[in-house]
């Protein structure tokens, strides 16, 4: 008589482990890769918002010859919120003739994007950003050298 063979198919233990292993690691780089595409897209929320009051903002001066809301004109001036929410936007006129509109970030993910930290918009169309470290970060933030 012939003893019986019995076949196991399946996996060891340690394959099974290092299999686990490369799945967290390609989800780990995964991860980081989308929290920084995430960060990236948000940025128009300011750029998009800051935009958009400065086009307000000409509309007035073209028809007034000034950019104070006194002159009749719905100029957001102050504190408010980006349109999605992620900046807070401060419109400042030092004079009738000039404005300078600030975006910083205030919900999260936009509070952990460490690149830009600060958009700013002048009358002139200057269009300028910093870092956490207050590195130049303009055509990054922007998408323009503007």
């Amino acid at each position: 008589m012939r003893p019986l063979r019995t076949s196991q198919s399946g996996f060891t233990l340690i394959e099974l482990m290092i299999t686990v292993a490369i799945v967290a690691i390609l989800a780990t780089i995964a991860d980081a890769s989308y929290s920084r595409f995430v960060k990236r897209a948000n940025r128009s929320d300011a750029t998009r918002s800051m935009l958009a009051i400065a086009q307000s903002l000409q509309r007035c001066y073209s028809q007034n010859f000034t950019y104070t809301p006194a002159a009749g004109c719905p100029t957001p001036a102050g504190t408010t919120t980006s349109q999605g929410g992620f900046y807070s936007i401060v419109t400042a006129m030092p004079s009738a003739t000039t404005y300078t509109i600030l975006a910083t970030p205030l919900a999260a993910p936009q509070t952990t994007d460490s690149q830009c930290t600060q958009f700013l918009l002048t009358s002139a169309g200057v269009q300028s950003a910093q870092s956490s470290t207050a590195a130049d970060t303009t055509k990054a933030c922007w998408g323009s050298t503007n």
